[in-house]
């Protein structure tokens, strides 16, 4: 963008600049849409106030803050990463490089538990594991909405575990993080109630299918297993499991949605008692609950 266009710049001028510059990488609507989230996170407009103050000149504060987002973008950094946040389960989360972006899946998995939980009629506190936490949305959205329970979070990468603790204060929860490789750990120090894990587990022959600034922006630790042994994490938790469930402990994961089967299988030879495969909404396998006893 011209600097002499700059002055007294607004905001229908801004809007078609982002428009022009992003096009050619992503679909119209699509960029759009970002500019709309940008225009309420930088100017506190929502879409329909925009449309009503398309004359109104923006300042230069602003309009610096829409060119760094926009050479993100055009760099194809995430759109949540531009934010430096992201929404889940109703709670906001601080996101970068360091941590995968939460997904709606994940979501689902999360209520699963809660709701697991919410209708139970003991009152013994829960204790709660969640393995790989990254920015620790399940571990703190389970700690905010079941908040008799204790939750405990593991990750090898000691900057998401930051990201984490930053996520947990800003929540107003308490989590006991541990820096942590599980597939280094023989055992585990308690006895949980729940285990949970959304570990990696993307293979390298799947890359293919996703997308650019999902592949070259987001932790590869995070997302990918090897084609030889895509449950080589799947395999450890559920052996760590065996020993630290309680007797009415649950284990969950999030799953590759090609795998359903081999995970469930996986699972029941290591002898869980009841092991149920759920789809997510796109009507894919995509978790599992496995009961060790079966009571």
């Amino acid at each position: 963008m011209d600097d002499k266009r700059t002055i007294g710049l607004k905001i229908k001028d801004l809007r078609k600049d982002f428009v022009d510059s992003l096009s050619g990488l992503y679909d119209p609507e699509e960029v759009l849409s970002f500019f709309y989230i940008l225009s309420e996170k930088f100017l506190g407009l929502r879409r329909v106030d925009v449309a009503l103050a398309l004359d109104k000149v923006i300042s230069e504060e602003q309009l610096l803050k829409f060119l760094d987002a926009k050479k993100r973008l055009e760099n194809q950094d995430p759109i949540q990463y531009v934010l430096g946040d992201t929404e889940f389960y109703g709670l906001l989360f601080k996101v970068n490089q360091n941590v995968l972006i939460p997904r709606p899946e994940t979501e689902e998995l999360v209520d699963w538990i809660i709701k697991d939980y919410q209708k139970r009629e003991s009152d013994k506190k829960l204790k709660i594991l969640d393995v790989g936490t990254g920015s620790g949305c399940i571990a703190i959205s389970l700690a905010k909405n079941l908040p008799e329970a204790d939750v405990y979070a593991i990750d090898v990468s000691r900057d998401a575990l930051e990201i984490a603790k930053t996520n947990a204060n800003h929540n107003n929860v308490s989590i006991q993080f541990i820096p942590a490789d599980i597939l280094q750990l023989d055992m585990l120090e308690e006895r949980f109630d729940v285990i949970v894990s959304n570990p990696p587990y993307v293979r390298e022959l799947e890359k293919k299918e996703i997308k650019p600034n999902v592949l070259e922006k987001e932790p590869h630790l995070a997302l990918f297993v090897s084609d030889e042994d895509p449950l080589v994490f799947y395999k450890k938790i559920t052996t760590l499991a065996k020993d630290n469930l309680t007797a009415e402990g649950l284990l969950y994961f999030e799953i590759n949605q090609y795998l359903g089967i081999e995970t469930k299988s996986m699972i029941e030879e290591q002898g869980f008692k009841s092991v149920t495969l759920r789809k997510d909404l796109y009507n894919n396998d995509r978790m599992i609950r496995a009961d060790l006893f079966n009571i």
